[in-house]
């Protein structure tokens, strides 16, 4: 359980600190031959940054669990 709960700690600080992913995804638009026409297009992930507060909470929550079973 202490390492299920560190793991989550982490995971929600770097949650906190970064809100989002992105990248690029290239999309073929028309292809015709040795012609072949291409878009390149910028995704991105983003997510709350209380999903990280709450990640890290539920961490601490199981790290307090965790060592009053023992």
């Amino acid at each position: 359980m202490r390492k299920l709960g560190i793991v989550i700690i982490i995971l929600g600080i770097v949650l906190t600190i970064f809100s989002g992913i992105s990248f690029q995804r290239e999309e073929t638009l028309v292809e015709a031959g040795d012609l072949e026409l291409t878009m390149e297009e910028e995704e991105s992930v983003n997510w709350p940054q209380w999903a990280g507060i709450a990640a890290i909470a539920g961490g601490v929550i199981i790290l307090l669990v965790g060592s009053r079973k023992k």
